[in-house]
C-alpha cells in the first residue's frame, strides 16, 4: 500500500559535488501529481576556477555555509514555515564524500530537530526521474541516458526502484571528456559548456577525430581516448583552427552518444528515450537526438534546462515518488553514512 494517504511536504538536499541545492516539492497521493514550490541552487564554480577543478574539502566547506540561507530561501519563494516539512531528502550518494556528509548531516539533524523522517537518495536516481517533472513527461518503462561529469550510463528503467545497466563508460565520462577538451583549448573551467559554444562556429570535417566504440557492438562508452586524439592533433602543425577543432571534438561524441542510444531502444524495443544529466542540456546532443527520434520513430523527452545540473528538486522529487510506491520509509532515529560509490542497480 502506498505510504502517502495524505499531501506531504518534502524538503530536497543536494550535495554531491560543487552544487548546493535545496529545494521544496509538496508531494500528492499515490496517482496525483505531486508540485515543485520552490527550489534554488548555489553553483561554486567561481570558487574552484583559480584550481582548474573541485576541491573537495572547500566544497564541503561551502555547502556547509549554503544549506541553511538556501533552505530559508526556498521557505520563503513556497510561501511555507519550517514546521511544514513532513520529510527531508537527501542525496546518499554517490559523490564527494565530504561534500555528501555536509548535506546528510543538515538533512538528518534538522529532520531529528522537526521530527520526521530523513531519506537518503541515490543522485543518479534523481536525475533519470527528473523528467517526469516537466509537462511532457515520459511514462514507465523507458531507456535512460545519465550524461553529466561524472557518469555515462545507459539504464533500463521499469518503473521507480527498479533499474537495469545496459552499459557505461569504461573510462572517463562524456562530460569529463568535455572540460578536459575545454582545458587543452585554453577555455576555463568548467569548460563543457564553452567548447559547445566555440564549436558552434566551428566548419565540420576540417580535422578528424576518432568515434570511440561507435561500432563496438554493445552499449559500452569510452572517452579517454578522443581526449588524448585532441592532444595529438594541437601537437601537430599546422594546428587546426580551435573551432573547427571544438566541432569535430563535439560532434564526436554526439555522435557516439546518438549512435548507442539509437541500439538500446533497437535492444530494448522500448519507444521512450529520456536524457538526463548536466550534458543533457547539450543543444547539438539534443538537436541530433531529436533527429534521430523522429526519423526511427521514439520519444525522446529532458528535464527542463533548470534541472539538467545538480539541484535539490530531483532530490526532493524522487522521494516523493518513493514513497508514492510505496517504499518504506526509513525508522526512526538518524544515525546515518554516505555512500561515494553506490551503484544505481543495486538499490
Amino acid at each position: 500500500m502506498p505510504i502517502l494517504d495524505a499531501p506531504m511536504l518534502i524538503l530536497g538536499v543536494e550535495t554531491s559535488c560543487d552544487e548546493t541545492g535545496l529545494a521544496l516539492y509538496e508531494a500528492g497521493t499515490a496517482g496525483r501529481p505531486g508540485t515543485l514550490l520552490a527550489h534554488a541552487v548555489h553553483s561554486q564554480v567561481a570558487m574552484h576556477e583559480t584550481y582548474g577543478g573541485v576541491v573537495p574539502e572547500l566544497a564541503s566547506r561551502d555547502h556547509v555555509r549554503r544549506l541553511v540561507p538556501l533552505s530559508r530561501q526556498v521557505l520563503e519563494i513556497a510561501g511555507r514555515g519550517i514546521g511544514d516539512i513532513g520529510a527531508i531528502a537527501y542525496t546518499e550518494g554517490p559523490g564527494l564524500a565530504g561534500a555528501l556528509l555536509a548535506g546528510a548531516a543538515f538533512a538528518h539533524g534538522l529532520a531529528q530537530a522537526l521530527a520526521v523522517p530523513a531519506i537518503g537518495i541515490h543522485h543518479l536516481e534523481g536525475h533519470l526521474l527528473s523528467p517526469l517533472l516537466s509537462a511532457r513527461a515520459p511514462r514507465f518503462p523507458f531507456v535512460a541516458l545519465l550524461v553529466s561529469g561524472g557518469h555515462t550510463q545507459l539504464m533500463r528503467v521499469q518503473q521507480v526502484g527498479r533499474y537495469e545497466l545496459l552499459g557505461e563508460t569504461q573510462d572517463d565520462a562524456a562530460g569529463e571528456a568535455f572540460d578536459k577538451t575545454a582545458q587543452l583549448l585554453g577555455l576555463g573551467y568548467p569548460g563543457g559548456p564553452a567548447l559547445s559554444a566555440l564549436a558552434e562556429s566551428g566548419q565540420p570535417k576540417r580535422c578528424r577525430l576518432p568515434r570511440p566504440m561507435i561500432t563496438s557492438g554493445d552499449l559500452e562508452f569510452s572517452f579517454s581516448g578522443l581526449k588524448t586524439a585532441v592532444l595529438t592533433l594541437l601537437k601537430k602543425e599546422p594546428r587546426p583552427e580551435k573551432q573547427d577543432l571544438a566541432r569535430e571534438f563535439v560532434d564526436a561524441v554526439v555522435e557516439v552518444l546518438a549512435a548507442k542510444c539509437a541500439l538500446a531502444m533497437e535492444r530494448t524495443g522500448l519507444t521512450q528515450l529520456v536524457v538526463a544529466g548536466g550534458v543533457g542540456a547539450n543543444r547539438q546532443l539534443r538537436a541530433a537526438l531529436n533527429a534521430q527520434a523522429a526519423e526511427t520513430g521514439f520519444d525522446v523527452f529532458y528535464p527542463e534546462p533548470e534541472l539538467c545540473t545538480d539541484n535539490g528538486a530531483m532530490i526532493a522529487f524522487a522521494a516523493a515518488l518513493r514513497l508514492q510506491a510505496g517504499h518504506a520509509v526509513p525508522a526512526s532515529g538518524h544515525a546515518f553514512g554516505v555512500r561515494p560509490r553506490w551503484e544505481l542497480a543495486s538499490i
